[in-house]
C-alpha cells in the first residue's frame, strides 16, 4: 500500500470531551505517537469530578475523591504528550482537503481539522420537568450533592431518584443534612445491594416509595416539595425541605453528532464493540454512547478501544497499517 503524506496541520485524532473515556482515548493514542488533541469545555465536563467518592475503581483499593481522580487521569496523558485545550466544540463537519476527506471541528474560538475524531462528551442529569424546579435552581435545587451539600448542615433535605449515584448522594449529603428522604417511584430501591445495606442502616435517611414529586414548592427558596403517591392517584403530600437533589438519570450530551452518526431514540451514539460509529472516521465511548451499564471502568475500556480503532483508521488512510490489523469498515 502506498504511503500517503498528510499535511502537519491536520490531526491524526481529536478527541472532544475530558472525562475518563476521553482521556484514556488520548493516553492510549499519545501513547501510539499519534498526533491527537484533546478538546474538553464546560459543555462536555465529567460527572466524576462532582463524585464525592469513588470507591470500586480496579487497583484503587482506598476510596478517592473524584476530583482528585479526573486530575491523575489528565496527568497520566498528558506525561505521554496528551494536548489538551479548553473549548466548547459548536459543529463537526466533512470536508476535502488536498484531495484527503477530513473531520472540520469548530470551537468557540478556532477551526482544526483531523482525519478521525472520538465522540467522549458524556451526558448530564436529567430534569423533573415539574413546576418550580427551573425556578428554584441554585435556591434549593441541585444536582450536585458535592456541590452543595455543605449548604445544608443541619436542615432537612430530599433526594430524588433511587439508583446508585441517587443513594451514593443520598448517603453523602448525611454528612451535612438533618435528615434526607429519598422519594423513590418504586417500593425498592435499585441501587446497588451495598449502597442499599448503607441507606437503610442509616438514621439519618427516610424513605418515600411509590412516590414522584409533583412541584416545588417555595418563596425566595425552597420549602418543601409536594409529591404523589402513584399507587393512588389522588393521594398528595408535602414534604418540608430546604434542599431538592434530583438524580433521576442522564442525558447524552450528542448533540454536535446529530445527522453525523445514528442514534438510539433517547439520543445515545450507536457503536458497535470496537466504538465504530456509522460515520466513517467518528469513534464514540463513555456515557454518551448506548451501552447496558455506566461506569468509570467501563468509560476507561470503552476509550482505549475507540483509541485503537481510531489509530488502525488512520492508518490505513495514511498506508500505514501494519500486520494483521488492517481496519475493517
Amino acid at each position: 500500500m502506498k504511503t500517503r503524506q498528510i499535511p502537519d496541520n491536520i490531526y491524526d485524532i481529536i478527541i472532544i470531551g475530558g472525562g475518563p473515556a476521553g482521556f484514556t482515548a488520548g493516553q492510549y493514542a499519545a501513547r501510539a505517537v499519534m498526533n491527537v488533541l484533546l478538546i474538553g469545555g464546560s459543555s462536555t465536563f465529567s460527572q466524576v469530578t462532582v463524585t464525592d467518592l469513588v470507591e470500586n475503581y480496579p487497583g484503587i483499593p482506598e476510596p478517592v475523591n473524584g476530583i482528585e481522580l479526573h486530575n491523575k487521569f489528565k496527568e497520566q496523558a498528558t506525561r505521554f504528550g496528551l494536548e489538551i485545550t479548553s473549548e466548547d466544540v459548536t459543529s463537526i463537519t466533512k470536508k476535502q482537503l488536498g484531495g484527503i476527506n477530513v473531520w472540520q471541528v469548530k470551537t468557540n474560538g478556532n477551526t482544526r481539522h483531523s482525519l478521525s475524531v472520538i465522540i467522549a462528551t458524556g451526558a448530564s442529569w436529567s430534569k423533573l420537568d415539574i413546576p418550580g424546579e427551573e425556578t428554584f435552581i441554585g435556591r434549593g435545587v441541585s444536582y450536585c450533592a458535592t456541590c452543595d451539600g455543605p449548604f445544608y448542615k443541619n436542615r432537612d433535605v430530599v433526594v430524588v431518584g433511587g439508583g446508585d449515584v441517587a443513594v451514593e448522594e443520598a448517603i453523602y449529603l448525611t454528612k451535612f443534612a438533618r435528615k434526607v428522604t429519598i422519594i423513590h417511584r418504586r417500593d425498592r430501591l435499585r441501587a446497588a445491594g451495598i449502597l442499599r445495606k448503607r441507606a437503610l442502616a442509616n438514621d439519618r435517611i427516610y424513605f418515600a416509595y411509590n412516590s414522584v414529586p409533583e412541584e416545588v414548592l417555595g418563596n425566595d427558596f425552597v420549602t418543601g416539595v409536594r409529591i404523589r403517591n402513584v399507587k393512588k392517584p389522588d393521594d398528595y403530600r408535602v414534604i418540608k425541605t430546604e434542599g431538592v437533589f434530583v438524580f433521576i438519570g442522564l442525558v447524552p450530551s450528542t448533540n454536535i453528532v446529530r445527522g453525523l452518526v445514528d442514534l438510539d431514540n433517547s439520543g445515545y451514539i450507536i457503536t458497535d464493540r470496537d466504538m465504530k460509529t456509522s460515520g466513517s472516521g467518528i469513534f464514540a465511548c463513555g456515557d454518551c454512547i448506548k451501552k447496558l451499564f455506566r461506569q468509570i471502568v467501563t468509560a476507561c475500556g470503552d476509550g482505549a478501544t475507540a483509541a485503537f480503532s481510531a489509530q488502525l483508521y488512520v492508518e490505513e488512510l495514511k498506508g500505514e497499517t501494519y500486520g494483521d490489523f488492517g481496519y475493517q469498515p
